[in-house]
């Protein structure tokens, strides 16, 4: 019985260190969102750009247009289809950061792309989307694309991970908190951005190794600072409000939706999302693409 006892308990040891050796880590499953983003630009080659876009995205995506937040799979569709020239253009594109979430199901990439139209001429574009893995597949949930311009591709960056994966949590109410959470920190930034300032503003909520897409130049603006900077001095002529938001479980990384507005009325209002990153569900919500 000692025998049998001793190769049971042998076995359980062996059982889990196996299990802990192909257990994922965050690194892994970085990888993982990048190459289902390569992925979905390899086959776009052989797609119209509409197809090319569509195959990647989420029965509920949320996409940024000129008329603004447009939701649904099918409506997006119907959006991208405005445009007669998408129906024959290609489009391919390829990451430059990836970043996941603790709980290894939210997560984003960003990169430049180039859309050729039908008589050839490229024309220089930069991505952002945000990715929920749903069923153990990765769907783009947020989406949008801006012009850019001629110059030097921009370079990879290091990957946005946090110290280790845990669980996914199921909470409906654990889940609504986080979203009312992360929709009180972009109130806060607008608030805020009322008393000092758009730039300081930007400078104060954003990372060190935030982004924005910036203006149609070949690459994006890189850090808090830099961001801040390029923004109009002066004071302050626009507010926003988060009227959606996406958290992961994990309560690390999230994407706001929703909409600025100029205070004299002057212009539409104009749509948005950004994505946030917190080191741990105690530190204060900071973004780190828009």
């Amino acid at each position: 019985m000692r025998i049998v006892s001793a190769l049971l308990i042998l076995l359980a040891v062996v059982t889990s260190h196996a299990a802990f050796a192909q257990a994922p880590t965050p690194a892994a499953v970085a990888d993982e969102l990048l190459a289902a983003d390569r992925a979905f630009a390899g086959a776009a080659a052989q797609r119209d750009l509409v197809a090319a876009l569509t195959a990647m995205f989420d029965d509920e995506v949320i996409m940024t247009s000129p008329n603004g937040l447009v939701t649904g799979r099918a409506a997006v569709e119907e959006a991208l289809r405005g445009n007669p020239a998408n129906a024959t253009s290609r489009v391919t594109w390829s990451p430059v950061r990836v970043g996941v979430s603790a709980d290894g199901a939210h997560g984003f990439t960003f990169g430049t792309m180039t859309m050729t139209l039908a008589d050839g001429t490229e024309r220089p574009a930069k991505y952002m989307t945000y990715w929920i893995k749903r069923d153990g597949v990765w769907r783009a949930a947020a989406y949008k694309r801006a012009q850019a311009g001629p110059g030097e591709p921009a370079a990879m960056m290091p990957p946005s991970l946090p110290e280790q994966l845990v669980p996914v949590s199921t909470s409906k109410a654990h889940l609504d908190a986080l979203v009312d959470g992360l929709r009180a920190a972009e109130q806060s930034f607008s608030d805020e951005a009322q008393q000092i300032g758009v730039g300081p503003a930007f400078k104060k909520f954003g990372r060190p190794d935030a982004v924005n897409m910036g203006p149609p130049g070949p690459g994006f603006v890189v850090g808090a600072d830099a961001i801040g900077d390029g923004m109009p001095p002066g004071p302050t002529t626009i507010t926003w409000n988060a009227e959606r938001a996406l958290v992961a479980s994990s309560g690390d990384l999230g994407v706001t939706f929703g909409y600025i507005r100029l205070k004299d009325g002057s212009r539409p209002p104009i749509p948005f999302f950004t994505i946030w990153r917190r080191d741990s569900p105690a530190s204060p919500w900071r973004y780190i693409a828009e």
